[in-house]
């Protein structure tokens, strides 16, 4: 018995992430509070958008590219990182085409 062949075309995840749009809000989501203890390095590996990254011995986040999927919240404490949805209507919009 043979199958029809799929018509569903198989995208690249930056081919999709290009359809998607960013409303980037100027109050930040997500904030790093204590850097102390924070796993450094499965921040930087781990993140989807590559938003973490070092500057010397300090972590930077660049939330503005953020997809809003959570793996820093699950990495780390609260009380190391804030991290909230942005406003209503703001950060990704996603685009299912």
């Amino acid at each position: 018995m043979s199958q029809a062949p799929s018509r569903l075309k198989v995208m690249k995840l930056e081919e999709l992430l290009r359809r998607d749009v960013w409303d980037v809000d100027e109050e930040r989501h997500i904030e790093v509070l204590k850097q102390e203890g924070l796993p450094l390095k499965a921040l930087q590996l781990l993140c989807p958008m590559g938003c973490y990254s070092m500057a010397g011995e300090r972590l930077l986040m660049s939330y503005e590219g953020c997809v809003e999927c959570g793996t820093c919240r699950v990495l780390s404490k609260p009380e190391q990182i804030r991290w909230e949805f942005p406003r209503s209507g703001r950060g990704i919009q996603y685009r299912y085409t």
